[in-house]
């Protein structure tokens, strides 16, 4: 590093990314002498930061977390990334109450002031506007961090949800299409079970602390939509194939878990699942055009279902 300034960013950047460092290997990453170090971790803990030294046959340091906020030190692409997220923030407020998405704007208000030219006319080349793709419901604040103090504590949280009490082994928050879910053991029905955080409201005191379970496949994102689908092993319960009268072209953007397949030039075979086959048949009608090769049975006779409903709707009389 040829300034102090850049070689500060650098410093702070390496001990962000893991807890423990040798003086030695921060030097050789740096390219700099150990005692060069040893100064500018002085002047990184006079901005403010807790650096903590450790003994031992190399000796080392840590970043830890202070009292206050210190001064952000950040390289380029990490200030355009915070701000993006911030203008992102500004519009949705990430399922969360209308005072985290003005928080997010004082904070981008704040971000702007401080970034040099260059990177405030990179940030203004790359306008955000966010379409949701659904209304739904905002998050409290203070109820997700009630809810996100009680996964991290391990305590069992007490809460109303729905009209009933609960209580839960909370386990994880999970963001999905806008909205805060928490996946957690159910103590009533002895099962695990995913809630809506914008339905619940806690009751204090938390219960006792509890030893964590082991989430069925582990992966709390996967569980969640697995759950949404209606299976246990994140699959459709209903998967089944037709060729539709279509370019592959016009198809595969509208095919999102399925998979497409060219057939001819103006032909291709969609897979694709859904919670039953009535959807799964609705689905694949959304394409307007005709619908050959329909594999298996049960989606044929759904469409046959379908074809008998839409027939009845049809002679419906106007209102």
């Amino acid at each position: 590093m040829t300034t102090t300034s850049g070689r500060l960013l650098a410093l702070l950047s390496l001990l962000q990314t893991r807890r423990d460092w040798t003086g030695e290997v921060l030097a050789s990453r740096l390219d700099v002498s150990p005692r060069t170090v040893r100064r500018d971790v002085e002047r990184l803990r006079e901005l403010g930061y807790r650096i903590e030294a450790f003994t031992g046959p190399a000796g080392g340091y840590r970043l830890d977390a202070g009292a206050d906020l210190p001064p952000l030190l950040l390289d380029d692409d990490q200030a355009l990334a915070l701000a993006l997220s911030l203008q992102v923030s500004t519009t949705t407020g990430l399922g969360l109450d209308d005072r985290i998405g003005e928080a997010a704007l004082r904070a981008l208000t704040v971000l702007r002031q401080v970034m040099p030219s260059r990177l405030r006319h990179r940030l203004d080349a790359l306008p955000v506007d966010v379409v949701e793709a659904r209304s739904s419901p905002a998050v409290d604040r203070d109820v997700l961090l009630a809810i996100g103090a009680a996964v991290h504590a391990r305590e069992v949280l007490r809460f109303d949800h729905a009209g009933a009490r609960r209580r839960v082994e909370p386990h994880h928050l999970v963001h999905r299409h806008g909205r805060w879910y928490l996946v957690g053991w159910d103590l009533g029905c002895e099962d695990w079970r995913v809630f809506r955080a914008d339905r619940i409201s806690p009751r204090v005191p938390n219960g006792p602390r509890f030893v964590p379970r082991d989430l069925p496949g582990g992966d709390p994102a996967v569980f969640v939509t697995a759950r949404f689908r209606g299976s246990e092993d994140n699959e459709w319960p209903c998967r089944g194939e037709a060729v539709v009268h279509l370019p592959i072209d016009r198809v595969r953007p509208f095919v999102r878990d399925g998979h497409v397949e060219a057939v001819t030039d103006d032909r291709t075979r969609v897979v694709e699942g859904s919670w039953s086959w009535p959807a799964l048949a609705a689905s694949l009608l959304r394409f307007d055009a005709e619908i050959e090769a329909v594999e298996p049975l049960e989606l044929a006779q759904a469409f046959r279902l379908l074809g008998s409903r839409a027939e009845t709707a049809g002679r419906a009389p106007h209102r």
